[in-house]
This record gives structure tokens, sequence and C-alpha cells, in this order.
């Protein structure tokens, strides 16, 4: 038996019942309060806001005043949050994105697709790949704005606060979905200033070479063994987490470094046969409730195909040289190959 009436009202009320603001007066000062958060600089936070520093400093202070603590500690290097005053900037983040969502969403219901679709990609792959393709997307869907970013974190989408990640680990979370794509090639390379002033890197004298190391590949899964055991053979030129900055190391000539197969199409680069090749498969991941938002469906069936098995530099069989295709005409263009 149940205590109470479903439809008795004076016990089954919405929270949108409640007239009381919860909140208060201060949805203004909240806003402020997370553009300083994430800028962590009170003037950097009054240009994103559109007001002054000193109406910065004075919401702030207000804000503090009323929960009762202090939210932010003066450093040189800028403004730092306190314990409590990062536990209420995480918490204001994941309601921007909520509310990022809910406005997607809702424009979304028009008959023609639009909106921003926040995307995780590294620069490497961004850089090649998504970003010259995308005129054609764009000419497609004029009204479908993208923001690539790079990963805030490469294990977690939620974490980086974007619809979708392309990434090399599935994910099984019943709010994700994920696609699986084609396959990433690894390579070791150096190019033609390198080996004219250090010599042809074989797999004999790896001790007298320089390498350019990640800590990307440093990691304890196996997958990376092989470089990690080439390298510790030579010696560390530099070191760089920065995908395409670490294609540019290479580029210049630094060292050795560990790149995708696509690189090959820079004219000096060299691919190094020292019995070392690595292949990872490729994910597309996105939260399950924007895949509902035709703009956000369209994007992931859009990536799908740029990142997916047909694009000859992410088929499953390794090739040192691709024929062209449609998949790469952006990042053939670039690379001067047409």
């Amino acid at each position: 038996m149940q205590p109470f009436d479903e439809e008795q009202q004076s016990f089954n009320k919405s929270s949108l019942d409640e007239e009381a603001l919860l909140s208060g007066q201060f949805w203004g000062e909240l806003r402020v309060f997370l553009a300083v958060a994430k800028t962590k600089s009170f003037n950097r936070a009054a240009e994103i806001t559109n007001t002054s520093q000193p109406t910065v400093s004075r919401q702030v202070k207000r804000l503090q005043d009323v929960v009762g603590s202090q939210l932010f500690i003066s450093t040189p290097r800028g403004v730092k949050l306190t314990q409590k005053g990062e536990a209420l900037a995480k918490a204001l983040s994941r309601l921007d994105h909520t509310l990022h969502s809910i406005t997607s969403d809702l424009k979304s219901e028009t008959s023609q697709a639009e909106g921003t679709v926040r995307v995780s990609i590294t620069d490497g792959l961004n850089a090649l790949f998504a970003a010259p393709a995308l005129s054609q997307f764009s000419a497609q869907y004029p009204k479908i704005r993208l923001h690539l970013k790079n990963p805030l974190n490469v294990m977690n989408l939620p974490e980086n606060q974007t619809d979708m990640m392309i990434s090399i680990i599935p994910s099984e979370s019943s709010d994700i979905q994920f696609r699986k794509l084609g396959q990433l090639h690894f390579i070791p390379v150096a190019t033609k200033d390198y080996i004219q002033k250090h010599g042809l890197p074989t797999r004999d004298n790896l001790e007298q070479h320089l390498f350019i190391q990640s800590e990307y590949y440093l990691a304890k899964t196996g997958l990376w063994d092989g470089w990690q055991r080439a390298v510790a053979r030579g010696r560390i030129a530099h070191y760089c987490d920065n995908s395409f900055a670490y294609g540019m190391l290479v580029k210049s000539g630094q060292g050795i470094g560990m790149l995708g197969s696509y690189s090959l199409a820079e004219p000096s680069a060299v691919p190094l046969e020292i019995d070392l090749r690595i292949s990872v498969p490729l994910y597309l991941i996105a939260l399950t409730e924007r895949l509902k938002v035709r703009a956000v469906r369209l994007v992931f069936d859009w990536l799908s195909e740029v990142f997916g098995p047909n694009n000859p530099w992410f088929s499953d069989e390794f090739k040192l040289n691709n024929p062209p295709s449609e998949y790469d005409a952006g990042f053939r263009k670039m690379f001067n190959l047409e």
C-alpha cells in the first residue's frame, strides 16, 4: 500500500512549482566567477564577460561574502583556486556544459541542421585531416559550426566538455556511444637533414642516435614497449606532448620520432627500418544524449568517414605510399602532392 496518493499535489511537486530562486541573486556573480576560474585572470575574465576588471573583482568579492569562503588566492602568476573554489568551479563547469547542450538541442529542432558541435581531437589529426576536409562539410551544412579542441583528457570524454572525441580507447559507459574507425599506424621517422648530420639509424646503431620522446609513449600498457626499448638504447634530445609540435621537432631534424604514417607525405621524412611498427584502432566516442541532436549526428557520421578505413591512411593494411582519395584531398593539397 502506498503511504501517499501519487496525484496528491502537496506530496508530488516539481522543482518548478517552487517559486523561490535557490541561488538567490547571484547568477551573474557565478558566471563571472567561472570566467575567472577558467582564465586564472581577472583581466581576461573581464574581456570574456565584456565588463571591467574592477567589476569582476567586486562580483567575486560579493560571491565570497555570500558563501562565506575564500574562493581564490592571489599569486605572482595570477589567481589560484582554493579547495572550495575548485569544487564550486567544477560544479559550475558541469552546469555550463549542460546549458550549452540544452540550448544546442533547442536550436536543432528547426528544419535545418544548425548549432555548435564540439569535438576533441589531437592537433595532428585535426590539422592534417579534419580541418582540410571541413570546407566540403560546411558547404553542405553551412549552419553547423564546429569547435575543434585539443583534448584535455585523452581517457575521459566528459572531462573534455565536448560532444565527441577521437580516441584510441573505446568506452563502455551507458551514457556514451562509440564507433570503430580505422587504424592509426605509427612508424619511426627521421628527416633527411637529421640523417645527413647523424647518419642513417638502423637496428644496429641506435646507441648513436637522438630521440624525441613523449609522455603518451611512456604508458605502461605494452603497446609502446618496442619504442621505449629503442629510445633506451639512444639518447633523448627533447620531450614533447603536443602532437603537432612533436612532429615539427622531428621535421626540424632534432631527433627520431614515432609518427603517424601520414607524416611520410612530408618530402623530407624518411621511414626507418628498425623492426618497429605500431598500429592502434581509432574510435569516435560521443555522448549518447547529444547524438539525438541532428547537427551532432551529422558531424559524428562525417568524422566516421574522414577517419574510417576507406581513407587509405587509416586502412587496416599499413602502406608507405597511399593513392589519392576523396578523404585526403585537403591533406594532399597542404603537402603539394596534387
